[in-house]
């Protein structure tokens, strides 16, 4: 049985009250700091919730409910509160420091339509557990894989909208506050949609702030997703907004061939080798983007969609994410240009 059903049993009872009680007072205490640091003094009222409601809401975190685990970090529950279904995010108490930095952020950045609402926390276990709005649609994701694919693929236009609004998130991160905030998690696992297919980003358990008037922080250790790591940063574990634009430059590369990391990595790999040089890894990816037409590696469900707007609109996406992933960060655009260039892209199908 997992630690985190163990706890469950040990959290009621007399032991299990005072344990609860210390829990909240050193729990809240800290979330409270933390939502202060994040909102320049001023803390932003969330919701709290007993450990009893989430026993009643996740039948007692009935794994049938679970929807899935994010990285080892944590595991995704869908719970009721209420009448309401809402995801409920149960970090392992090992990765308490991840789970408090998703609160301070997502509190933060929630009132954005493409942001994931965190609608409270529970303070009672000795780690706090989050609940988030639902979003019926499911992991983006899910609908772009070839290799998870399930129904109908996604239509190009759509994939379009859909990166641009992910563009403007992001874009939105680095731009809106005195100290940007640079996600270093962003993948299409990261994103939720909505009923209307309106991408909602999730999971801050990475990101970092840099200082006001700086344009980096180097951090102790490199913190991101394998095959999404910009090579500079695992290098010299400096983290600038072009971190991010990495990230999105190979979120472009997947919405065009419908391929996850490892599949557009092995494209290059020797022998399925994809612990080499990253330097490497990346030139030679580049060089295969750079060298291939798009009717070889797009999606073959969105080539047969066809068009002379459609085509144009495929390459210049192919561009702009080459141009994104880059191996000199001073080359790759800014998050804000590349929300532009996206809107003028849509425009070539008006």
């Amino acid at each position: 049985m997992s630690q985190l059903h163990l706890q469950g049993e040990f959290w009621f009872g007399k032991v299990g009250k005072r344990e609860r009680k210390r829990a909240f007072l050193e729990n809240g205490g800290l979330v409270l700091e933390k939502l202060v640091a994040s909102c320049n003094g001023r803390p932003i009222p969330i919701r709290t919730f007993s450990y009893k409601e989430l026993i009643l809401a996740t039948n007692n975190f009935d794994p049938s409910l679970i929807l899935g685990q994010g990285l080892g970090h944590y595991i995704l529950y869908k719970g009721s509160f209420e009448g309401r279904i809402r995801f409920i995010k149960r970090y392992f108490t090992f990765f308490k420091r991840f789970a408090l930095t998703d609160i301070g952020i997502s509190a933060k950045t929630s009132a954005h339509k493409n942001i994931l609402k965190l609608v409270g926390c529970c303070l009672e276990t000795s780690c706090p557990i989050l609940v988030y709005e639902y979003a019926q649609n499911g992991v983006l994701a899910d609908q772009i894989y070839l290799s998870q694919r399930q129904g109908s693929p996604m239509e190009w236009q759509s994939r379009l909208k859909i990166a641009r609004q992910i563009a403007h998130i992001i874009a939105y991160l680095h731009t809106a506050f005195s100290r940007p905030i640079i996600h270093r998690g962003i993948t299409l696992e990261s994103f939720f949609l909505d009923q209307h297919d309106v991408p909602k980003l999730e999971d801050f358990s990475r990101s970092i702030t840099i200082p006001e008037d700086k344009t980096h922080v180097k951090v102790d250790q490199v913190s991101g997703i394998a095959g999404f790591l910009c090579p500079s940063y695992w290098t010299t574990k400096i983290v600038t907004e072009k971190t991010d634009v990495y990230s999105f430059g190979m979120i472009i590369l997947q919405l065009l061939t419908g391929h996850d990391a490892s599949a557009l990595l092995s494209l290059v790999s020797e022998n399925n080798d994809m612990c080499g040089n990253s330097f490497e890894r990346q030139k030679k990816l580049m060089d295969y983007f750079r060298n291939s037409a798009i009717d070889e590696i797009g999606d073959p469900a969105i080539l047969a969609e066809g068009g002379v707007g459609v085509e144009l609109q495929l390459q210049a996406v192919q561009q702009l994410g080459l141009t994104c992933i880059e191996g000199d960060p001073k080359i790759r655009p800014t998050m804000v240009d590349v929300t532009k260039e996206l809107r003028r892209i849509e425009k070539l199908i008006a």
